[in-house]
């Protein structure tokens, strides 16, 4: 899937209303900066069609513009098996949404799904809480779990993706 058309990044959460449009937007700020502007393809989705055609949390939409990061533009959809095929990295923010993926998860693509936090060891936190039913507090954490681990996930792709010399 890298080569010619990119290389494609997908962030999966429940509703793709909290946690995974804040990874995308996350993420699309720091490729900003990255040598691999230009060539990642990022996108969001949700493992549940609760929230289909919706803009994320006006709650994840206020820690995130804190940050100088804008999600508005952004709209839930549900990952599909097409997913699997248009993105190299698939990326659940916990394990119950990766059981879900993985039950949709063609033959011969399950190496492209792992949680997103396996970016970010030094946290010692495996999951991403879903912050929907608290408070703004923990959005932000949330944040920077999601800062952490997109850190890393730049820095891998920036090592696997080196243009050679």
């Amino acid at each position: 899937m890298s080569g010619e058309q990119g290389i494609g990044v997908l962030f999966v959460c429940m509703g793709n209303i909290c946690r995974s449009p804040t990874a995308e937007g996350v993420f699309r700020r720091l490729l900003a900066e990255s040598p691999l502007a230009g060539r990642v393809r990022v996108d969001s989705a949700g493992t549940h069609a609760y929230h289909v055609g919706e803009p994320p949390d006006p709650r994840a939409q206020a820690a995130a513009a804190a940050r100088g990061i804008d999600l508005a533009g952004l709209r839930a959809r549900v990952v599909t098996v097409a997913d699997f095929d248009r993105f190299d990295h698939v990326l659940a923010m916990d394990r119950d949404n990766l059981r879900a993926l993985e039950r949709i998860c063609p033959p011969g693509r399950e190496d492209r799904l792992r949680l997103l936090m396996s970016f970010a060891p030094e946290t010692g936190v495996e999951e991403v809480p879903d912050p929907y039913y608290g408070g703004s507090r923990g959005f932000q954490h949330v944040l920077d779990l999601v800062e952490a681990a997109c850190r890393g996930l730049l820095a891998h792709l920036e090592r696997a993706h080196a243009a050679p010399c």
